[in-house]
Parts: C-alpha cells; sequence; structure tokens
C-alpha cells in the first residue's frame, strides 16, 4: 500500500511515522520551500504524547520541550480560581509537554526523514487536485516556488492534512465559505524572561472575550526560560464583521498589544514587562469551521484542521492531529481494503473532534473563568461564595473526559490496547 499525505504540519508527519511502523510506504508533499520551525508555543496533551512516545519520540521531546507540572486558571484581578497538576503529576503515563511548535514540527520531521528517507518529503508542492477509481488515487500537485508544472503521483489513498484551507475540503465542500471568526483577535509571542514559579506552570487568565496566557517552553536557563505569552481580545462582532487576514507569521505592533496585555494581572509576574520586552508579536484572528458530515470521499480523507479545526482552548488542536494519525494508521493496518479503513477511521474521529470543536466553542475548560466573571465580575473574597468547588470541577474535568485526556480514561486505554495486542 501507497499513502500520498499532503501537508508536513504536525499531523502530516506524525501519520508517516504511524505508517511506517506499520509497513505501509507514505510520502509527504508539503507547499511551503522548506520545513521551518516557525510558529509560538502550544500545549500537548498526554493522550498525545502518549503515541508520540510509542513511535519513540519521547527523548527527543524532552530535548526541546518543558514537562508542564501545573496549570492555574485566574480571573483578569489576578485571583485563583482553579489549579490542577497535569501530566505524570497528575497520575499520566507520560506528560504533557509545553513546547515551540515549529520545534515539536521539526523533532517529528527529523524522524520522518531519518526512518522514511530523505526523499520521504517533497516541499514546494501544493495539491492542486485529485482523480480516483477503484484500484486508486491520482494527485497532481502544482509547484509552489518557480511556478513549473509540478508533479503527479499514485497511490492507494490521499490523506488531505493540509490545513484550514484545505483543499479537498474546498473540493468536497465547495459552498463552505471563509472560516468562522468569533470576534476574538489573538496576539503571541515567545522571549526570553524571568521565570514564573517553578518554571513548570502554566497561568490563564480571564475568560473568552478577554484572556491572558502564560507558560514556559523550554528549560531554565540562568534564571530565565523561553516564556510563551498570548493575549486573546474580543474585538468585533462576528455576526456583521468579517476576520482579518489570517496567518501565524503576521507581525503585529507591541504597541497594540501593551494597552491590552496590562489588563491583566498573573501574582508575581509582570505581564506587561514581558510583552514589551518581546521582539516580534504575531495576529491572528481565532477561527474554526463547523463540524462536516463526513471526511471521506471515496480514497480521499482529511486529517488534523483540514477536517476539525478549533479554537486553541483546552490544548487540543496538535493533539488531536496525533490521535487522528494513530486512528488512521490503526484501520490502514487492519482493514482488508483501503475505503473501508477510511471509513473506519472517519467513524472513530469524527464525532470525538466534533464534539471538541462544539466544547472549545463554549471556551472548553476555560469556561470556568467565564462562569466566575460572570457572577462577580468585580472580583471575590472566597471563590466559595462565588461557585463551589464541585461546579468547577465538573466544568473542568467534564471537558478533559470528553476530549480524551483525563487521567483514568488514559489509563483505561493503555489496559485495553495491551489486551487487544
Amino acid at each position: 500500500m501507497k499513502v500520498i499525505i499532503a501537508g508536513a504540519g504536525i499531523g502530516g508527519l506524525t501519520a508517516a511515522l504511524m505508517l511506517h511502523k506499520r509497513g505501509i510506504k507514505a510520502e509527504i508533499y508539503e507547499q511551503s520551500p522548506a520545513v521551518r520551525e516557525v510558529g509560538v508555543g502550544i500545549n500537548t496533551l498526554p493522550h498525545a504524547i502518549r503515541e508520540l512516545a510509542e513511535i519513540g519520540l519521547l527523548p527527543a521531546l524532552d530535548n526541546v520541550g518543558l514537562r508542564t507540572r501545573e496549570l492555574v486558571y485566574y480571573n483578569r484581578q489576578g485571583q485563583e480560581l482553579w489549579s490542577e497538576l497535569r501530566g505524570i503529576d497528575a497520575g499520566h503515563p507520560v506528560p504533557q509537554f509545553s513546547i515551540h511548535r515549529g520545534r515539536l514540527q521539526k523533532l517529528i520531521y527529523d524522524a520522518v526523514i531519518e526512518r522514511l528517507g530523505p526523499d520521504s518529503v517533497k516541499t514546494g508542492l501544493s495539491l492542486s487536485g485529485f482523480i480516483q477509481n477503484e484500484g486508486g488515487v491520482t494527485a497532481h500537485f502544482n509547484d509552489s516556488v518557480r511556478g513549473d508544472a509540478g508533479t503527479t503521483v499514485r497511490g492507494d489513498i490521499l490523506v488531505c492534512a493540509d490545513g484550514i484551507h484545505s483543499t479537498a475540503r474546498r473540493r468536497f465542500y465547495p459552498d463552505e465559505g471563509a472560516p468562522c471568526w468569533n470576534g476574538v483577535v489573538m496576539w503571541r509571542g515567545a522571549t526570553e524572561w524571568k521565570s514564573w514559579r517553578d518554571g513548570r506552570t502554566m497561568a490563564i487568565g480571564g475568560g473568552m472575550g478577554a484572556k491572558f496566557v502564560l507558560y514556559p517552553i523550554a528549560e531554565k536557563s540562568g534564571g530565565t526560560q523561553l516564556m510563551n505569552w498570548v493575549v486573546n481580545i474580543k474585538m468585533a462582532d462576528a455576526a456583521t464583521s468579517p476576520p482579518p487576514r489570517e496567518s501565524w507569521s503576521r507581525p503585529a505592533l507591541r504597541s497594540l498589544v501593551l494597552p491590552h496585555a496590562r489588563r491583566f494581572a498573573i501574582p508575581d509576574y509582570d505581564v506587561g514587562a514581558l510583552v514589551d520586552a518581546t521582539p516580534q508579536a504575531f495576529e491572528y484572528p481565532m477561527c474554526d469551521r463547523d463540524p462536516l458530515p463526513r471526511w471521506t470521499f471515496g480514497r480521499v480523507t482529511l486529517l488534523g484542521d483540514a477536517a476539525h479545526p478549533m479554537y486553541p482552548v483546552g490544548s487540543n488542536g496538535a493533539s488531536q492531529a496525533i490521535l487522528d494519525a494513530r486512528s488512521l494508521a490503526d484501520c490502514l493496518e487492519r482493514a482488508e481494503h483501503p475505503r473501508q479503513a477510511l471509513w473506519e477511521y472517519e467513524k472513530d474521529r469524527l464525532p470525538k473532534t466534533a464534539e471538541i470543536v462544539r466544547l472549545n466553542r463554549k471556551g472548553g475548560p476555560e469556561r470556568v473563568i467565564d462562569e466566575v466573571e460572570k457572577r462577580a465580575p468585580a472580583g471575590f473574597v472566597d471563590i466559595e461564595d462565588v461557585i463551589s468547588r464541585a461546579e468547577r470541577k465538573a466544568i473542568v474535568g467534564g471537558y478533559a473526559g470528553k476530549a480524551g485526556f483525563a487521567a483514568e480514561p488514559d489509563r483505561q486505554v493503555a489496559e485495553r490496547r495491551a489486551a487487544n495486542a
């Protein structure tokens, strides 16, 4: 079997490694001229790290990422609403990692080149179309660098992991239109700066309308760390305003971000100074797409953001793409026919990811902050007078269970796999 993968992001690269482990040939085609370390920080959850650990990437993750120990939620005034341990400290068999997105992508890419060969990832080629029949699928890729004719390749299936503007998704759903914007603009940045607390803790202050996120994405060095920050502000009514142009690399002036950053308080940390010290900030509208009725059409399917772009709350974007890759590889390994495999993959992953998209639109686990700020917008003396611990736990823990990274379900997955081995 030969699998063609469009897109060398985290999902596409992980899928290639998963397939290779099962003896299935994969070729990746990427529209960018090179796989570069772009972006800023992300969190990758234990249920996804478990999959990367099974293909031998845990040592590489420890070399470039940070094992997250704790997550703390605050209101905008800096009052603590909820805290919880994460990863191994919460009872998972593997860590949660806070990591630079580009470094995560690069370490997976390096593993693909090492295991599948130097020609396994072909860059500068963007998917332009495909045709299929009972015998296979033929995909055509344009030369996105020189504008030449490109190349045509034949395989058994085509996996489109080509992001929120996926070519295949647009072909299958030509009337879908632009991504859905909720009116929130995100500013992101990372710089070497003073550590916070133990150097392994993550803070989220404020709800969906206005939020500040802070966490380190590398180990301490001389009292400083590579600190990642995010400022989210609802800037427009999405019902009447079109979204800004989407780009992770769209530069933003710090002078635009600083007034918003100074609205938030994180205990014992000067968030304004951190943002002011960041050499370059980036702007991005918070967008997703409505869940689809189906991902698979014959021998072509979607994966990652092409299938289920979601708001970046709950740390689930990259994690769900990795889980897609594992499910797809498992289905292709055991199915008698590629089309059967793609049907089983969709049946497994589409309902789960659709639920996360819907939960993230409501704020995900961070909805607990919205609930507190709605009840006590000026702050509180005792959080228990505002909302009980049981209610807070139901919001945060309920999301973890539905998104698949609660500690107990994680152990159940390991037991089920051992029983089926």
